[in-house]
């Protein structure tokens, strides 16, 4: 498809409500994905930290114990 202007590109032969809000729909699911995914990780990594830090308290407790 070849446009004789710039904006006749932007007109997008008149569907150019449809053609834009389907890229900018498109470009916020993306952004969406790429956000929740970077949180999730972000979740993910503080839980394994605290379980780890957790049975390490535990652990030191149990050797306290021991030594009575």
């Amino acid at each position: 498809m070849h446009f004789s202007s710039f904006s006749d590109f932007l007109a997008m032969g008149g569907y150019s409500a449809y053609v834009w809000s389907s890229f900018a729909i498109t470009f916020i699911a993306m952004a969406w994905l790429v956000v929740s995914a970077k949180l999730t990780r972000r979740k993910l990594f503080k839980e394994i930290e605290n379980k780890v830090a957790r049975e390490q308290r535990i652990k030191n407790a149990q050797s306290m114990e021991n030594t009575l």
